[in-house]
């Protein structure tokens, strides 16, 4: 469901695969974070790491009334404090999207889908 915005000089439309890199990107740029993985486990391999140009596949993002929704499906490094880094990425990319996009984010919902054990 693309982001449709009107302005004084005609319309922009952000589709979802953008404001997916976008949201990767700040994802994988967090501490403690191995990276992202499918949202469709079954469909897509067990907790398959994706790549930047494959990120629309671990990123959720839906209109509301109060803004946009976004659900991240993410890995995590064995060790680290979950809790913090999950605050740290709704943090991170709730600012990035209401900075670039100029709308509302109502809600970042992060799942850890594994642990991974860095040697």
């Amino acid at each position: 469901m693309p982001v449709n915005k009107t302005t004084s000089l005609g319309q922009i439309k952000i589709s979802d695969e953008a404001i997916a890199t976008l949201v990767g990107t700040d994802v994988n740029e967090c501490y403690g974070v191995v990276g992202m993985t499918s949202k469709n486990v079954i469909k897509d391999g067990y907790n398959a790491l994706l790549k930047k140009e494959n990120y629309s596949k671990g990123v959720v993002i839906s209109k509301e009334k109060d803004g946009l929704k976004i659900d991240l499906y993410i890995i995590v490094c064995y060790g680290v404090k979950i809790s913090e880094v999950v605050t740290s990425i709704q943090q991170r990319v709730k600012y990035d999207v209401e900075k670039t996009l100029n709308m509302d984010v109502s809600s970042v919902n992060v799942h850890v889908e594994g642990i991974i054990v860095n040697e």
